[in-house]
């Protein structure tokens, strides 16, 4: 049994890493095939803009090093770390904030410290995987509710929350996979209602909704009554690491208590400033934002005049064959003519809920709309 090759069974393989040779906002190269991306998290097409990092290099780059060598506790921070924390902290009006390596880090790191084998959580059934292993490692008792079913959650804090000392309530904002968004506002209610801590992880919403990108929190108004709210810097902002923006004390809890940040190495200097550099200058205005997701909400309209299962309302757009065999079909059909659109399968998603994503950015014109809508009138006529 020492012999991995005698481990698996056939078929436990479905995936690969892809060997694309090169990517711009736009476009992706691979199998040597120019291709539209519509797979990417690059949604305002910051993150390889030649314009705009060359601009960062002369203006900034020349002050920071690549490698920070250490962990935030012990020298691996300056203040450029402080400054971009600082930042988060002012636009979310919140007391404090903490800058992690990565999404993955803030949550795995923020549930597994604050939550305790004491405490109770109840997350949304669509979580981000990041949150779930966040939730097992604290040990805490936990139920997940029916996804964005404000009934289900509500019975559930009814039955359970008395028999535990702290109830926390976990939530994407807009779900990665669905494009669907939370209804924050009956979050806030419930949580209040039920003494909860409310912990909305804004990934794929921060840098495009709310007047000034901070996510969907800021549009509604409820970035106040969030307990905590996390972030990524790798998706709309072009950059990479995560964060959270909290009260003092949380702060000063996670510092001391988050696995993933007392032991990792922090990200580059150069990295952080990047970030910075983006948040302060970069950011498209509204208008520009809007577009976006007028454009994807067009293209969700036209999907589904073809009776095609689709959903969201945000940059993301699912089409849902179901089967493996039917998504793996179309997206090497999207891939002949033209389109980079990856198939999405369980585990990521339920089972019979495999997918395309596609997943639009400000690099994606009309036109190409237009093209991948053709494609699919003669495969959906």
């Amino acid at each position: 049994m020492t012999n991995p090759d005698t481990w698996f069974e056939d078929g436990d393989f479905p995936r690969r890493i892809y060997d694309f040779q090169a990517k711009t906002a736009k476009e992706i190269v691979w199998r040597g095939k120019k291709l539209v991306n519509l797979s990417s998290n690059n949604y305002l097409g910051l993150a390889d803009q030649q314009a705009l990092v060359q601009a960062f290099l002369r203006e900034e780059g020349s002050r920071y090093a690549f490698g920070s060598t250490s962990s935030r506790l012990l020298c691996g921070t300056l203040p450029v770390y402080e400054r971009l924390e600082s930042w988060l902290a002012e636009h979310f009006q919140k007391e404090a904030s903490l800058v992690f390596n990565s999404g993955w880090h803030a949550n795995t790191g923020i549930i597994s410290s604050l939550a305790e084998k004491s405490d109770i959580i109840f997350a949304d059934r669509l979580v981000h995987a990041s949150m779930i292993d966040g939730i097992k490692l604290s040990g805490a008792k936990f139920y997940r509710f029916h996804h964005r079913d404000m009934e289900n959650l509500s019975k559930l804090l009814r039955q359970h929350r008395s028999s535990c000392r702290r109830a926390f309530v976990l939530t994407e904002s807009i779900f990665s996979m669905d494009g669907d968004a939370a209804d924050l506002a009956a979050l806030v209610r419930l949580k209040d209602e039920y003494d909860a801590f409310l912990i909305v992880d804004e990934a794929h919403a921060f840098g495009l909704f709310g007047p000034n990108g901070l996510g969907l929190a800021e549009q509604y108004r409820l970035m106040a009554q969030t307990d905590l709210l996390i972030g990524t810097f790798s998706k709309a902002i072009g950059s990479l690491g995560g964060f959270a923006v909290c009260s003092a004390t949380v702060r000063r809890w996670l510092v001391n208590r988050a696995r993933p940040l007392i032991f990792s190495t922090s990200l580059p200097p150069i990295a952080i400033a990047w970030t910075l550099y983006v948040l302060e200058n970069l950011i498209p205005s509204l208008a520009v934002r809007n577009e976006l997701l007028s454009q994807a909400s067009w293209l969700r309209e036209h999907l589904l005049k073809k009776h095609l299962s689709v959903s969201g309302v945000s940059q993301i757009v699912p089409v849902i064959p179901g089967s493996v065999p039917q998504t793996l079909q179309l997206s090497e059909r999207l891939y002949e003519t033209g389109f980079c659109t990856l198939p999405i399968r369980p585990p990521t998603v339920p089972p019979n809920q495999s997918r395309i994503r596609l997943s639009l950015t400000t690099a994606i014109t009309r036109r190409d709309l237009e093209r991948l809508l053709e494609v699919m009138d003669a495969m959906f006529p």
